[in-house]
């Protein structure tokens, strides 16, 4: 067996290499993995379900079809692992609400069956807020942040993010209606693509709001985010929200570089209002790129507060409908923060739905002329680092002056547009927490932003960083 001592921090690249030249089997790998989850996720509580016997049955099997030469590709054989929103047949998907504890589907969600049929090696679910949206219910455990518990792990794929940074999974899946997967991306230090809404499936996925909700890897590189899209992504029967655009080689040119690549810049967007040490960290990394032949083109950003009021009405309205089989009907079971959203969403009048998706509307119009001369955005992924949280916060209720829009400034207008981001690592701050650099890109153009990471990655060490775990 390959040494273990950092085993679990390796790229999927890296561990795929090891399999297909059978340096170490997938069984030894997995048993690596549960070995390691069973030792330290009672510190960082991001599994929901462990499905060991699960995953060492899908072991045998990959180890058993690559020894007889019947190796799938890149995920074949590697430890992954979903948010537990995705549907597991036999497994229960709780979606972080009581009500929902006992729930064991009779099928796989299409991305599940689609790591299936890469032969990835599922470890378990993960553990997210309350419905995928801001608070958790009382009775599920909070995952708690590898670089310092006191700190934020990311809303709702928190799970996702902490199991990814801690290295207890090579790369999982989370969901993004608001910024889910970029925000645990940026406060546990990995990349975090969303794709373009559309391309990956939501069938069998449990929704938030369906009109904003996407699908997405979290992993420690942007060639492991390529790869794991690629296996994911595609047109789907049973979602006919599903694009039916081929899907390309999402590493195809990967090693191309940015020469010419026109990346848009405002420095007011990127600095008010942000803080210091990570508008600089940010700036840095589009100087770093501009240094490898990028163009760097000064554009202007719409002040989006007045567009950003239109999210919360439009994501909880489509929450109670997404919950209605057990809201209201069994609202006592939802937590406090949750069944305060679902309260706000039940009052929201069809007028005051229909004027907030008129102002959805209005700031794709606005983005769109950003966009018309640029071929991607430079931005960060949130405002600030990882902050301090109190469970108490967390769990609920929703506080009296509501929801904090200022944090999905950088988020929620790409939910709203549905073109795909990629967030990046990009440094650490004077206490030692990441900070992150996302890139905005324009629809169905996930590979350019897998080149434009793999890039800085290739010129930067920050990916590399790993949470100082005792």
């Amino acid at each position: 067996m390959a040494d273990d001592s950092s085993l679990h921090f390796k790229t999927i690249t890296e561990v795929a290499k090891l399999i297909e030249s059978k340096q170490i089997s997938p069984v030894e790998l997995t048993s690596h993995m549960l070995s390691r989850i069973e030792s330290l996720d009672a510190r960082f509580k991001s599994y929901a379900t462990v499905m060991a016997d699960h995953a060492l049955t899908a072991a045998r099997l990959a180890e058993q079809e690559i020894q007889r030469g019947a190796y799938r590709g890149a995920l074949h054989g590697v430890p992954i692992a979903v948010k537990d929103l995705c549907f597991t047949k036999g497994v229960r998907t709780m979606g972080g609400t009581k009500s929902l504890a006992s729930n064991i589907p009779d099928f796989d969600a299409t991305v599940v069956a689609k790591f299936d049929v890469a032969g990835a090696v599922l470890l378990g679910k993960l553990n997210l807020t309350e419905g995928a949206m801001g608070g958790y219910n009382p009775e599920f455990d909070i995952p708690v942040n590898p670089w310092g518990a006191d700190r934020w792990s990311g809303a709702s794929s928190s799970g996702s993010g902490v199991a990814t940074a801690a290295g207890l999974c090579f790369g999982s899946l989370g969901s993004d209606t608001g910024g889910s997967i970029r925000f645990p991306a940026a406060a546990c230090g990995v990349v975090g693509l969303k794709p373009t809404w559309g391309r990956v499936s939501r069938y069998g996925v449990l929704a938030l709001a369906e009109s904003l909700d996407h699908v997405g890897p979290l992993t420690r590189s942007s060639a492991d985010a390529g790869m794991v899209l690629q296996a994911i992504a595609g047109h789907d029967p049973n979602d006919s929200t599903s694009l039916p655009d081929a899907v390309p080689d999402m590493l195809n040119g990967i090693d191309h570089g940015v020469k010419g690549v026109r990346i848009g810049l405002d420095e007011r967007y990127v600095s008010n209002d942000v803080n210091s040490e990570l508008s600089e960290a940010v700036l840095a990394g589009v100087r770093i790129l501009e240094a490898q032949g990028a163009e760097i083109v000064d554009v202007h950003l719409p002040d989006m507060e007045e567009y950003l009021s239109a999210w919360p009405i439009l994501c909880s309205a489509e929450a109670v409908a997404a919950h209605e089989a057990t809201y209201p009907s069994r609202r006592d079971e939802y937590g406090p923060w949750f069944r305060d959203w679902l309260d706000l969403g039940a009052n929201i009048t069809g007028a005051a739905y229909a004027k907030a998706n008129n102002l959805r509307a209005a700031s794709n119009g606005q983005l769109r002329r950003v966009f018309q001369d640029i071929d991607v955005l430079a931005c960060p992924s949130m405002p600030e680092p990882p902050f301090q949280i109190n469970p108490n916060w967390l769990y609920g209720p929703i506080e009296d002056d509501g929801l904090d829009m200022s944090l999905l400034r950088f988020t929620a207008p790409f939910d709203f547009n549905g073109t795909p981001t990629i967030s990046l690592p990009c440094g650490l701050n004077n206490e030692g927490l990441p900070l992150s650099l996302q890139f905005v890109g324009k629809h169905l153009q996930e590979p350019l932003l897998c080149r434009i990471g793999h890039t800085y990655e290739h010129v930067t060490d920050w990916h590399e960083a790993t949470p100082p775990i005792d």
